[in-house]
């Protein structure tokens, strides 16, 4: 496939479009992660804080998922996310001024993490879901790795930039770049045009909704298998490397050379994204499942011995397996999912994905006192791959084809 061919989402309006405001809002989310994390370890540092303050962002975002994917697949996803990224800019500049006058306290941040989860809780299905109305079918791959190039490149400098500014200004600055951000991805949203969805020949309640959105979910097993597997590995990385991480990392290699380690797994995710723009990916989850159990391996180089190169290596063969996962199930789901399903079959999977992270970020810093946190990081390593396998186990995930192109769509009509 040649460059021009890989690039052609991007003539495309709306999609080029919605491609800047993730772009822009992207480099602020991967500073904020790491500058909240040393935020609440400045605040209480002790992993048990960390993990609470993750847990007060994830338990609303899954309480509220499947009301978020009913909203986007009723309502103009485009204006659904515009709505949400103000009210982000809203929750992230309240925390950025707490740390910045100092005077945070762990309540506080806990408070505006639910606010902010809450609001992701509507976004992330119209995110997910918005994509294959910007571009035709035969250019999803390419428009999907485009996405991950957005993400993946910026997050390769992202974490190392948000580490310098905690180390040299404090965590309250990088947080107030990221809901600036969110004000700017909000603005760009403003020209994207998608015709109106045609009115449903009935009304239906949300629990209709909800309903049809579960029987179609557990109707599709490959849906239903991953996702099942994920509730397992979205808890076991949270726990292990987003609760416990940053704690060994703090009393080991240090606080800059956390941030080099996760910036090295974005480097393995773009590098894999500029694969991925000129090969088309078939067989999407077993090729994605096996994949993604690399990112056993800074668990358990963590664990084990935690220095620096090693570390920043097994990041970056983690970083390409998730790559190649997520790609894989992108189109799996954009490929094989109608439209009017697409955002409600996404807040399942979403919520499915995600129920169990709470535990993790909450079990695993109590673990790491009890039992030692190289000893937690090694086992969650071992169980992760186990998972994987698992989810291998499972004829309809191994054997998934990539659907046959459609006939190439006119997407001009979505403009005005």
């Amino acid at each position: 496939m040649s460059w021009s061919a890989s690039l052609a989402p991007l003539a495309e309006r709306n999609f080029a479009w919605y491609f800047s405001s993730r772009l822009v809002n992207t480099l602020g989310a991967m500073m904020a992660n790491i500058a909240l994390t040393f935020a609440v370890l400045d605040i209480d540092g002790r992993a048990i804080a960390i993990g609470q303050v993750l847990a007060a962002h994830t338990i609303p975002m899954i309480l509220l998922l499947l009301w978020g994917g009913v909203i986007s697949d009723r309502f103009p996803r485009a204006v659904v996310l515009q709505v949400s990224n103000v009210l982000s800019a809203l929750s992230q500049g309240a925390i950025a001024v707490l740390v910045l006058t100092g005077t945070a306290e762990l309540w506080m941040i806990i408070v505006l993490a639910a606010a902010h989860g809450a609001v992701s809780a509507v976004s992330m299905p119209a995110m997910a879901g918005l994509v294959p109305q910007l571009v035709p079918r035969e250019a999803l791959q390419q428009a999907n790795a485009l996405l991950s190039l957005t993400r993946n490149g910026l997050t390769v400098l992202g974490p190392s930039l948000g580490a310098f500014i905690v180390v040299t200004s404090g965590p309250g600055w990088a947080l107030a770049v990221d809901a600036l951000t969110w004000v700017a991805a909000a603005v760009l949203l403003a020209p994207v045009r998608i015709p109106p969805k045609p009115a449903k020949a009935e009304a239906t309640s949300t629990w209709q909704d909800l309903r049809e959105g579960w029987t179609f979910f557990r109707s599709v097993t490959w849906l239903w298998v991953v996702v099942l597997g994920f509730g397992g590995l979205n808890m076991i990385h949270n726990g292990a490397l987003f609760t416990l991480g940053p704690v060994v990392a703090e009393d080991t290699i240090g606080r800059q050379a956390w941030g080099f380690v996760l910036s090295a797994e974005a480097l393995g995710l773009l590098v894999m994204a500029v694969v991925l723009l000129r090969f088309r990916l078939e067989r999407p989850l077993l090729w994605g499942m096996a994949s993604i159990s690399a990112m056993a391996l800074p668990m358990l180089m963590l664990g084990i011995e935690p220095v620096v190169v090693a570390l920043v290596a097994a990041a970056f063969v983690g970083g390409m397996g998730i790559e190649v996962f997520s790609m894989g199930w992108a189109l799996a789901m954009q490929e094989n999912i109608d439209d009017d399903m697409l955002a409600r079959a996404y807040s399942y999977d979403m919520l499915g994905s995600f129920i169990a992270m709470p535990i993790g970020q909450l079990l695993w810093g109590p673990l790491g006192e009890l039992l030692g946190n190289e000893e937690v990081l090694v086992a969650s390593g071992v169980a992760y791959v186990a998972i994987c396998g698992l989810v291998l186990c499972s004829r309809s995930v191994r054997t998934l084809q990539r659907a046959p192109h459609a006939p190439a769509q006119d997407m001009t009509t979505a403009t005005p």
